[in-house]
């Protein structure tokens, strides 16, 4: 006789039907992926595997202890479903001429130049999901377009296990490889887009894309700068070159962007067809910045993402508009765009000194952001703030956002059981999902200083 067979609790709770779930005991705290499960995680081995290079790995372990998260995060394949909806609700908010004239009017003289069809590259829509007795509550805290680790997340996928077959029969692993995919397709795209990919005009044969820098200031540095070794390794087995370098290492001169020597790479001294901008100067005003600047005001070389695309998405106070129907009324967008942003873009506003008094005395609800801020650098909760610091705030260009709790997912540590908060990503291109991630952390904000912490895959459930 066959032995019984029992099924493991993560499958039961992965299998589970509405009905089944709802007969839970009032008494008993209804069961969660994300409170009970730790048969799937990341794997060390796997985590070498994926990099492929024991300089690189070594590289990740001493510059990003903390980028891999040990668990995953479930999320309902409803809530996913919906932030691609959000996602495509902005978009559609993007393409309003009224809007666009209404925010490139307060936006600085860089941005009102023409990227050439450019897109721009990797978005990152950022999200809570609070959980809560009225249900689970979806929240787009923010829009970058400089949104950076997605290459980490194409490891993190590759060095996930599981102690569970039956859990994997029913919990497919997001793909790495087609991540990848469609990380150079979408490159591709960018250049194809530009009048520099014909040189001969409409009717002639595309040139392919060929030689790309990665940009960013003192690369090596960088807390990514793992990231765009991927990304040139990535890009090389596709046959683009690809150079890594400092903006100060560009030269522009007779109508080409080129790498300088003596940086090393294939790309040295060749035309540059095209700069992956991984710069936080948004705007191009540092004078390190002043060849890429030149080229691209000269529209010779693709720039992305670029400096419209941060004014059109990415400026906080783009998210006062988000959320205020009567404007997004008066911009024309359709109703049903403007009832799903009411239900998922917190109330925001920017911060006037008019408005001091009001907005100390609701600032335990609020968070406070830069209008033009990155990386959670200068944000605030309002329940801490202090008075020397709200000084700050007023004096500078911020923004107060109705604050929206995060995710929890418990991790096991060494010690013991640990809830960690958890944000997630959409990582987007021209108005499409590539991937989703989440942040596990402690503290404000995602910080990747959290043991157990940093990026995590997203199953869906």
């Amino acid at each position: 006789m066959e032995p019984h067979k029992t099924a493991h609790p993560c499958e039961v709770l992965l299998t589970a039907s509405p009905g089944a779930m709802a007969t839970v005991a009032a008494t008993t705290p209804p069961p969660s992926l994300n409170r009970d499960c730790f048969c799937t995680g990341l794997d060390e081995a796997g985590l070498s595997s994926a990099l492929a290079s024991p300089d690189l790995e070594a590289l990740v372990r001493s510059r990003c202890p903390h980028a891999f998260a040990a668990r995953p995060v479930f999320v309902p394949g409803v809530q996913l479903d919906r932030m691609a909806a959000v996602v495509r609700a902005v978009e559609a908010v993007v393409a309003l001429p009224a809007y666009r004239a209404q925010v490139l009017a307060a936006a600085p003289a860089m941005a009102q130049h023409s990227p050439g069809g450019a897109r721009s590259v990797l978005f990152g829509y950022d999200f809570h999901l609070a959980s809560g007795p009225q249900g689970d509550r979806l929240a787009l805290i923010e829009v970058n377009t400089n949104a950076g680790g997605v290459m980490l997340n194409a490891v993190a996928a590759r060095a996930q296990r599981a102690c569970c077959p039956a859990v994997l029969s029913v919990l497919p692993a997001p793909s790495a490889d087609r991540l990848e995919a469609d990380l150079v397709a979408m490159f591709q795209a960018e250049w194809r887009l530009s009048p520099l990919s014909q040189p001969g005009g409409p009717s002639a044969t595309p040139r392919p894309l060929r030689h790309v820098a990665i940009v960013d200031s003192d690369p090596t540095q960088q807390y990514l700068y793992p990231e765009f070794l991927l990304f040139q390794r990535l890009l090389g087995q596709h046959g683009i070159t690809a150079v890594v370098c400092d903006p100060s290492e560009l030269r522009f001169s007779d109508g080409s962007l080129r790498v300088a020597a003596p940086v090393d790479g294939p790309a040295s001294g060749t035309p540059i067809d095209l700069v992956y901008n991984r710069l936080t100067d948004f705007m191009l005003n540092d004078p390190a910045n002043a060849a890429l600047r030149d080229a691209y005001l000269d529209s010779a070389v693709v720039l992305t993402p670029h400096p419209q695309a941060h004014a059109l998405y990415a400026d906080k106070r783009n998210l006062a508009v988000l959320s205020d129907d009567a404007q997004l009324q008066a911009l024309g967008l359709p109703a049903a765009e403007r009832a799903l942003l009411a239900q998922t873009v917190p109330r925001t506003r920017e911060v006037r000194p008019e408005d001091a008094e009001a907005l100390w005395a609701e600032r335990r609800r609020l968070f406070f952001k830069p209008t033009r801020g990155f990386g959670s650098r200068a944000a605030y909760r309002g329940d801490k703030l202090t008075r020397g610091v709200w000084a700050q705030v007023l004096a500078g260009s911020y923004v107060a956002q109705e604050l929206v709790a995060p995710g929890e997912r418990v991790v096991d540590g060494a010690a013991a059981m640990q809830p960690l908060k958890y944000d997630l990503r959409a990582y987007t291109y021209n108005g499409q999902v590539l991937w989703l991630a989440a942040r596990l952390y402690q503290g404000q904000t995602t910080n990747f200083r959290t043991p157990g912490g940093g990026f995590a895959p997203v199953y869906r459930v």
